[in-house]
């Protein structure tokens, strides 16, 4: 961008309105996209244990292990296999595990 050497310089007193003018600026923007929160509305959408789910249904998407990855035989998870410490009797154990 090219600047002009000739037009007049702003003083520190403009440089102080125009940052004062901005921050008002983006104070007015920060409170116009801010949601009320109503703390029935929260409470209703939470679930207790206990509470009759036969109705619900689950939409989840379930990807097989892939040939790269193995299940710990200590805590059940799919791991990648730059995860696998130990193979012992075929079982094979992940490094969290084996530490």
């Amino acid at each position: 961008m090219a600047t002009d050497y000739d037009s007049p310089r702003k003083t520190d007193d403009d440089l102080g309105e125009d940052s004062l003018q901005e921050l008002q600026a983006r104070r007015t923007d920060k409170s116009s996209g801010s949601i009320d929160i109503d703390e029935t509305d929260l409470a209703e959408s939470l679930e207790l244990p206990g509470a009759d789910l036969s109705n619900e249904e689950l939409s989840l998407r379930v990807i097989p292990r892939q040939a790269d990855e193995f299940t710990c035989a200590r805590c059940f998870l799919v791991h990648h296999r730059s995860q696998l410490a130990v193979e012992k009797n075929g079982q094979q154990i992940c490094r969290e595990c084996a530490a």
